[in-house]
């Protein structure tokens, strides 16, 4: 158990401080090529400098996001070895994908970004720009599709051959790409990338603003941050909307934590917080039917109906079946080469029984419920926050518009403290998709306990710390690079 905890903690640890990057990347890109494309447009110096200098406090936090990224990737093998081989077959293809494609086109046109602009022409630098940002959003389109098959296995049948989960054919590839999941999880992560980007800009600008320095450039960057962050916060709404229906069909258990909902039912309550509900609104978010069916707790543990009518065997029952799987690979593997008319019929067992296998590894019932009261105030924070930011961004974009935001100092100084406040909003979207899915590494298939590596507890203490230390290092330079070069201004009149 010491080792399954330290390595949870480890990758845990290495997927936040990764994600502390990422969305600043995936913001700051759009901003930065909104602002090089009405330089081009308009012809104007002033926006050129203004979109050189958020280029510069992009290519600070891109060059350190890679690092958290590459070790994150490595801990699959490393911690999570088990893992890997399940799914080595279809897990690697997105990641592979990724690497080859999307890095290396963000890294082409990030050098042409950053040092081409006396180079080359005005219309292929602005090309370069957005093609770096989509490189960034393909990238994170692939490693979301990975995510999403751990949260909803599709397109992969298992072999008990290689005990592999694995893909058959090309058309399993493009299930697994399409996955619905998947899909929603990218433009819930992305959009909200434009988001951090949005409160990111507007809160530096707010700075400048309260030091009345460069003001034409603060209140334009509040302009074009707001409404980048407000497009986003829209289209947060709209792609979390459909990660609950999702959550709904493909994972009960974490919709219920989210609830925390004991027992579920027609027209289910939303809680807004402990002793505060709105009638009906859990089934319309979750089933966009006032009417819709919404299992709780107990329900999925003991069994329900859904709404289409199928029925869903208890956990004990999964159980049950998980295990008369095991034993049949295990029959089906011993006796395949001498006895196959045996190993015939024990194939056909697991055939029958494969989907509950993953539950055939846990001890009780109760282990498929993950920690309610954690996912149950992280899913509150995160929507909590998104709408305070998004009302910032409203208010903040709308004094800049009427040039009415300079003398508004408490203002000026709550957009600064949002800054902090939208990263603690996208990490508590990653707890509820995160550690809502547990106990499972892939959703019904592979438990924690399995995926693990034959690791020493103290092997993995070690490293962690060691990771704790670098990562704690990276993000210290960072923050001082950036504040650096915050206090150092853009090159635009100080007006």
């Amino acid at each position: 158990m010491d080792v399954i905890v330290w390595s949870r903690i480890q990758f845990a640890m290495t997927a936040v401080y990764h994600w502390l990057f990422v969305p600043l990347t995936l913001g700051l890109a759009l901003v930065m090529a909104v602002m090089e494309t009405l330089y081009v447009i308009r012809k104007d110096e002033f926006w050129k400098k203004t979109a050189q200098y958020w280029m510069k406090l992009f290519a600070i936090n891109f060059a350190v996001g890679i690092a958290t990224g590459i070790i994150l990737e490595f801990e699959f093998g490393t911690n999570w070895s088990n893992y890997s081989w399940f799914v080595g077959d279809m897990f690697g293809a997105p990641l592979a994908i990724e690497g080859i494609l999307a890095f290396f086109m963000e890294a082409t046109f990030f050098a042409v970004m950053f040092f081409g602009w006396e180079r080359v022409s005005k219309r292929f630098h602005l090309a370069s720009t957005w093609l770096t940002g989509i490189g960034a959003s393909i990238s994170a389109f692939w490693i979301l599709v990975a995510n999403g098959w751990m949260q909803n296995p599709v397109g992969t049948t298992f072999n008990p051959d290689t005990v592999r989960s694995e893909m058959a054919s090309a058309q399993a590839f493009w299930e697994v790409v399409s996955n619905p999941v998947a899909i929603s999880k990218f433009f819930h992560a992305i959009t909200s990338g434009w988001v951090t980007g949005g409160v990111f800009v507007v809160g530096i600008s707010c700075w400048y603003l309260l030091k009345k320095r460069q003001q034409k450039f603060a209140k334009a960057s509040i302009l074009v941050g707001s409404i980048v962050g407000i497009i986003g916060s829209g289209a947060v709404m709209l792609s979390g909307d459909a990660s609950g229906i999702h959550a709904a069909e493909f994972q009960p258990m974490k919709l219920a934590a989210a609830e925390g909902l004991q027992d579920g039912g027609r027209r289910a309550a939303f809680t807004i917080v402990p002793g505060i509900k709105i009638p009906g609104m859990l089934s319309i978010l979750a089933t966009h039917d006032l009417d819709g069916y919404v299992p709780g707790i107990n329900d999925i543990l003991n069994g329900y109906t859904d709404n289409e009518g199928n029925v869903i065997p208890s956990v004990a029952e999964k159980m049950q079946r998980g295990r008369m799987a095991l034993d049949a690979l295990a029959q089906y593997r011993a006796l395949k080469d001498s006895e196959p008319e045996a190993a015939a019929a024990a194939r056909a067992i697991l055939d029958e029984n494969v989907q509950y296998m993953g539950y055939g590894h846990l001890e009780k019932p109760e282990d498929v419920v993950p920690p309610v009261g954690v996912v149950f105030w992280a899913f509150r924070f995160m929507i909590g926050l998104g709408m305070l930011l998004l009302l910032e961004m409203l208010v903040l974009g709308w004094l800049a518009w009427k040039d009415r935001l300079s003398d508004k100092k408490w203002l000026l100084i709550a957009a600064l403290c949002c800054i902090p406040l939208v990263y603690i909003c996208g990490q508590s979207g990653w707890v509820v998709a995160e550690v809502g899915r547990q106990p499972w590494t892939i959703q019904g298939l592979l438990p924690v306990n399995v995926a693990i590596s034959s690791l020493s507890a103290g092997a993995v203490k070690t490293t962690f710390f060691l990771f704790l230390a670098i990562f704690t290092l990276f993000l210290a330079i960072e923050i001082r690079i950036m504040i650096g070069a915050i206090r150092k201004g853009p090159e635009t009149e100080n007006e």
